[in-house]
């Protein structure tokens, strides 16, 4: 039978199982998804041994840091696929959105007091262990977090890795035995529980379930205290099927032409999927399975030597390697740190090389200085770094290698290396969309060294940190029309004016 592995499953509490309980109570707050989910999972296997029926609490606060119209959004559109896909017999889905700061309160309490065990999702990120870790110490009964974060299990290491190389290795080494458990794909299908019954009067008038309207978008946040009505919902709309539609959109467009057009900003053939894998949409585990099933790939194909080598280890096409680099290194090395350390969004925890270059030039004069007002505006000299800004800013995205020009250059503009940090992940977790991710924490602080070396020669503020302009962008790759496309704009419509050219 198929059980979720036990390095995926961590105690929280002492608490025991309470059998006489009523059900399983899954509360859901990293993993939003109902497919291809070892939490979801978890929890099915305790509704068949004790032959209990499962509720779904899937609750969205109002104030959690940069609360905004944009990520409510995308977290709600998650919500309505939810909704729709849990009518199923055996399973209660909840969705609760607090009105205002506080109204949530005592709500997983209240559902926890007749619940068997309670399973949550392990989030090594963002604010999610510490109300996990909260949550624990008040629960009446087992609460359990699970792992679904990536291909290589979070507790397979007990180290950090420090590069990209050495992680690979270790990636080369360990995750061939992870690679044949992967969670259902659609666990919801055929589930045999017993029938669900409604909850509580006293619950459910306290803690009203969302309505359809507000999950599908049919009336508007206007009415959300605490939430950052200034930024507008993304074009970019959330939730697994548009997950699902994002996947085979790349696999059809971007995918072939990835190894060596990936970095053009003005062919977008990126994957898109970070947003969805940030929220849980959708699961590491479903992309890998749709790149290996194109590439008709199996687990005995994997060379035998580990290496630390970017291709070759898959023994996939250039175009899968190149994406799963991407996708399993990079991504996973973010939390392989973030689940080992808790400084990890914090400037002290930046390698020992580059705090002391950022400290030798920290003095250093500044040609330009901005504030984060005029970052956030797209308000600089640079017309390259303004529509990345600007892409950033309408669409909650950044293309992929502009994100490391956009970073680079606000180091160079900011009035100190740590006030630089501050401006990149303020700008970065208000407007993107795959903010507050271990990933993303990696991108930001890539900017500034980490998982990086010493680079020569040794420029002003830049120190021995890898150097990226504009000019050398614009002549590597295709800028004139992402330029154009994404140019700040006046009241009035109209181009601003441009201080500084790019040479062309």
């Amino acid at each position: 039978m198929h059980r979720v592995p036990a390095i995926r499953i961590r105690d929280c509490n002492t608490a025991p199982v309470c059998e006489s309980g009523g059900y399983v109570l899954y509360w859901m707050i990293a993993a939003r998804r109902l497919t291809s989910n070892f939490a979801l999972d978890r929890a099915l296997e305790y509704c068949r041994q004790l032959r209990k029926p499962l509720v779904v609490l899937e609750a969205l606060r109002c104030n959690y840091p940069w609360a905004c119209e944009r990520m409510h959004r995308f977290i709600l559109d998650g919500m309505a696929d939810n909704a729709s896909t849990s009518d199923t017999g055996g399973v209660l889905y909840y969705p609760y959105v607090e009105a205002s700061r506080g109204a949530g309160k005592g709500l997983l309490n209240a559902l926890a007091a007749d619940a068997t065990v309670v399973i949550t999702d392990d989030y090594p990120c963002f604010f999610l262990p510490r109300m996990v870790a909260a949550a624990a110490k008040k629960l009446p009964v087992r609460l359990e977090a699970v792992d679904s974060n990536g291909l290589l299990p979070l507790r397979a290491t007990d180290q950090i890795f420090t590069t990209a190389y050495s992680f690979r290795r270790f990636l080369q080494k360990t995750l061939p035995t992870h690679l044949v458990d992967f969670p259902k794909t659609l666990p919801l299908v055929r589930v045999d529980l017993p029938a669900s019954r409604q909850l509580p009067k006293k619950i459910t008038s306290r803690w009203p379930a969302a309505n359809g309207a507000l999950l599908k978008g049919k009336h508007g946040l206007h009415e959300i205290a605490h939430l950052d009505h200034s930024i507008a919902p993304s074009a970019i709309r959330g939730g697994h099927t548009n997950a699902r539609k994002r996947l085979k959109e790349f696999l059809s467009r971007g995918f072939p032409r990835y190894s060596e057009k990936r970095n053009q900003p003005e062919l977008d053939i990126a994957s898109g999927l970070s947003p969805y894998l940030h929220f849980g949409h959708i699961s590491p585990h479903e992309i890998f399975t749709e790149v290996a099933d194109r590439e008709q790939w199996t687990p005995d194909k994997l060379a035998v030597r580990a290496n630390g080598g970017r291709e070759g280890w898959w023994n996939m096409s250039a175009n899968a390697e190149s994406f799963l680099d991407e996708f399993v290194t990079w991504r996973e090395m973010g939390y392989n740190l973030s689940s080992h350390s808790d400084s990890y969004d914090r400037f002290e925890s930046l390698p020992a090389w580059a705090l002391r270059t950022l400290k030798d030039h920290a003095r250093d004069e500044r040609e330009h200085l901005y504030s984060l007002e005029e970052f956030a505006a797209g308000k600089t000299y640079d017309p390259l770094w303004n529509a990345a800004q600007m892409q950033l800013v309408r669409e909650g995205r950044l293309h992929n290698y502009l994100r490391m020009l956009w970073g680079k250059k606000i180091l160079e503009w900011s009035k100190s290396p740590k006030e630089a940090l501050a401006n990149l992940i303020e700008l970065n977790n208000k407007y993107a969309l795959d903010g507050r991710d271990p990933n993303s924490y990696s991108g930001i602080f890539w900017c500034l060294g980490r998982y990086d070396r010493p680079w020569a020669p040794e420029r002003p503020t830049y120190g021995q940190i890898r150097y990226m302009s504009s000019a050398n962008t614009a002549r590597k790759l295709s800028v004139k029309n992402y330029i154009r496309k994404y140019a700040p704009e006046n009241a009035d419509g109209s181009p601003i004016e441009r201080q500084g050219t790019l040479g062309f």
